[in-house]
């Protein structure tokens, strides 16, 4: 007997996965300026580092005599990789499949990427782009019931950010159980005229009589400036290297220190600006950042 007609089968279906939602769908993607889950987790790890995990999870159909005919892989994307050089946690949604929901899909994923980071001491890193569960329709056709108010992985989610840093990327609509993930990080990054992050969409403000744009009613002016994210830039290659550089600051987890690294800064460095950054009669304004720019290892400061 041999495993070789299995293994075939195995890297068939891999093949189907990485195929994401299919051609159209993706092309959509690509349409509004948004690159795919696979490109996302390619830009954000080292190279060659990323081991992904559950890969051929999904939803398949069979013919009559037990043969595959149709296989539609689980919305996200989900493994370990290290980012410069330190093992990482991904889970990264994907939105050519049922717009990135999770419910009514493959949650298990996701909960088992926290879990994961945890218990393996990792930090995560999530790159939202979508619902992310949260109860919908079409959960409630295949299981006519709700698992709302329990949420699946909220418990894990509470438990692991007093563990290991949480790092959330809005990469796209982040709505409802999305929004949620992306609150419940210990920091988070959207992208300009990309991303939008709200409880509900248009169609459910407009049912209520608000008559409002996905931007107007979570886009990045909104949430950069009322606190909802951290900081918000303006490329989703900008956001992959403000994860990197956020994480460079922190241990691993709470059970670590940071690691230390060489002084890259001058030790007799003097920053005479100092003595007359401050106006001395009290009324001046005055730039802080200066202040704290000068004040730090050159370059280090991350706002």
């Amino acid at each position: 007997m041999s495993w070789q007609k299995s293994i075939e089968e195995l890297r068939r279906r891999e093949r189907l996965a990485e195929k994401m939602g299919g051609e159209e769908p993706v092309s959509r993607q690509r349409g509004r300026g948004k690159l795919t889950v696979r490109e996302r987790v390619a830009f954000l790890a080292d190279p060659g580092s990323f081991h992904e995990i559950g890969k051929i999870a999904g939803k398949a159909t069979y013919t009559v005599d037990d043969e595959l005919e149709s296989f539609s892989p689980s919305t996200s994307v989900t493994g370990r990789a290290t980012l410069n050089g330190k093992p990482t946690v991904i889970l990264a949604d994907d939105f050519t499949v049922r717009g990135g929901a999770s419910d009514a899909a493959i949650w298990q994923k996701m909960v088992m990427m926290i879990k994961m980071a945890a218990e393996y001491r990792m930090p995560l890193v999530q790159m939202i782009d979508g619902t992310g569960g949260g109860g919908s329709i079409k959960s409630l056709e295949k299981d006519p019931r709700t698992y709302i108010p329990e949420t699946p992985g909220w418990n894990e989610i509470t438990h692991g950010l007093t563990q290991v840093p949480f790092v959330s990327l809005a990469l796209g609509p982040c709505a409802g159980m999305g929004a949620g993930r992306v609150a419940a990080s210990h920091f988070s990054v959207m992208v300009k005229e990309l991303s939008q992050v709200f409880v509900a969409g248009p169609p459910v403000a407009i049912a209520l009589g608000e008559n409002v744009t996905k931007e107007e009613l979570g886009g990045w002016k909104i949430q950069g400036q009322n606190g909802t994210v951290d900081n918000v830039v303006d490329s989703e290659a900008d956001a992959f290297e403000t994860a990197r550089r956020f994480l460079s600051y922190l241990p691993a987890s709470v059970h670590e220190l940071p690691e230390r690294e060489p002084p890259r800064d001058k030790p007799d460095r003097r920053e005479e600006s100092l003595l007359s950054i401050v106006p001395t009669d009290g009324k001046t304004p005055y730039k802080p950042r200066k202040i704290v720019e000068a004040t730090v290892d050159t370059g280090s400061f991350f706002e």
